[in-house]
């Protein structure tokens, strides 16, 4: 089954945790704290295989998270950092975030990787607490919590030529004929419902891999029919190849049939349309075709290479794969603009967010929420006083205590962080 895009959820490991210890050794006096720090957590990175040419492996396992490190050990021993958490995909993927829509990365080479979570780093030991004022600090902290994202990945094939047109034109026939393909053929509309690669050579030995794309209709751009959903995969292409039923079987206008592809593939978007086109006539077999054509060719005025070919009999394919192979020559392998775009790191001021918000839920408590309060929190080792006294510092220094009380915060008041409850007190 042919899968080109999914959403998983995918979940960084979080950071070991620190440790508070001592030395406790014979004949060493004063031995001090000697908790480590803990390791750092995996990454979830995303390496292109290009074995493989499908998402098929996240249809059915949506959630991966990554290992968190391990845990600080005494005698200043340093948890173990965990490896990435490396997932495959076929080359021409696209990885994005579902929440902001930003583009993480877009991956078309072998063995190119791109780290789409980072994991948490490690708590630090109580030894990295140590001052003159404290020499044996009994507080750690809890590893740093891992990037969570909720992805929408996308695959675009990566292939020199696509072929485009109606349903029913000939496309699956031509490209059966002229490689190894073997796609799905039928008397009806709508036979391919995912698209086919086939490699295709010429008899003076270059080669070029072509892409069957499913029919496309009026509207397509907008969702109708199957187009929309496989028009991300022109945007790859170098050339276009617009196959035409010249013989009118089912009794449409050549020409409007062409106007009718190139208005969906420049409404999907201007420079897939900008791409260079060869026009291929099928069907020249059957009866009224050749007049057709010499309509044809006086509407569309030379604007095009135009190939009359008869995929059934084989009659012009040699020409017609003759001057794709020379058009592939002029056309450099990079010149999809969404690569190029891509491949850019662009820089935007983002405004700093607030380190907290305070709301009031219906009972009247308070409730404290942010990702700065709430990462502090979530390495505070609660377990310890002196922890739990180093958090209330922080939260005073953020400025916590005093919007409370702006707030209208009284003794005795309950404040909410996550799933815990606290006691204002004056």
């Amino acid at each position: 089954m042919f899968v080109d895009q999914v959403k998983v959820y995918v979940k960084a490991g979080d950071g070991g945790n620190g440790l508070a210890s001592f030395r406790r050794e014979k004949y060493v006096p004063f031995g001090g704290p000697s908790g480590g720090d803990g390791g750092n957590g995996a990454d979830v990175v995303f390496e292109v295989d290009e074995g493989l040419n499908t998402l098929m492996d996240f249809r059915y396992q949506r959630h991966f998270k990554a290992k968190r490190g391990e845990n600080g050990m005494s005698k200043n021993q340093h948890g173990k950092n965990s490896d990435p958490l490396v997932l495959p995909v076929p080359p021409g993927t696209t990885i994005k975030d579902e929440e902001t829509g930003d583009t993480l990365a877009d991956l078309t080479e072998h063995g190119q990787r791109a780290v789409i979570a980072k994991g948490g780093r490690g708590g630090r030991g109580n030894v990295r607490f140590k001052t003159a004022k404290n020499p044996a600090p009994e507080h750690a902290e809890n590893g740093e919590p891992g990037i969570e994202r909720n992805l929408v990945i996308e695959l675009k094939l990566l292939a020199d030529v696509g072929l485009v047109g109606f349903p029913s034109v000939g496309k699956s026939t031509l490209l059966s004929v002229i490689s190894a393909a073997r796609p799905k053929i039928a008397d009806y509309h709508f036979t391919t419902l995912a698209p086919n690669l086939g490699v295709v050579e010429t008899d003076d030995h270059r080669s070029f891999v072509m892409a069957d794309l499913p029919g496309l209709i009026e509207g397509a751009h907008e969702g109708v029919g199957l187009g929309y959903q496989f028009l991300r995969h022109i945007e790859r292409t170098r050339l276009i190849v617009h196959v035409i039923d010249m013989a009118s079987t089912e009794g449409r206008d050549p020409y409007q049939d062409f106007l009718t592809i190139n208005e969906e593939l420049k409404a999907y978007e201007q420079s897939v349309s900008d791409r260079p086109q060869i026009i291929v006539a099928n069907k020249m077999e059957m009866p009224h075709a050749e007049d057709n054509l010499n309509a044809f060719k006086e509407q569309i005025e030379d604007a095009y290479p135009i190939y009359p070919i008869s995929a059934i009999t084989r009659e012009g394919l040699r020409d017609l794969l003759f001057a794709i192979a020379d058009q592939l020559d002029q056309i450099p392998k990079h010149q999809a603009p969404v690569e190029e775009i891509n491949e850019r790191v662009i820089y935007k001021h983002e405004p700093e967010k607030d380190p907290f918000h305070i709301t009031r839920d219906p009972d009247g408590a308070y409730v404290i929420y942010g990702d700065k309060i709430e990462k502090l929190f979530k390495m505070t080792d609660l377990n310890r006083d002196e922890s739990v006294r180093r958090f209330s510092r922080q939260m005073r220094g953020m400025g916590i205590d005093d919007a409370l009380r702006e707030r209208g915060a009284k003794d005795g008041d309950t404040v909410r962080l996550l799933d815990y409850e606290f006691e204002f007190i004056e």
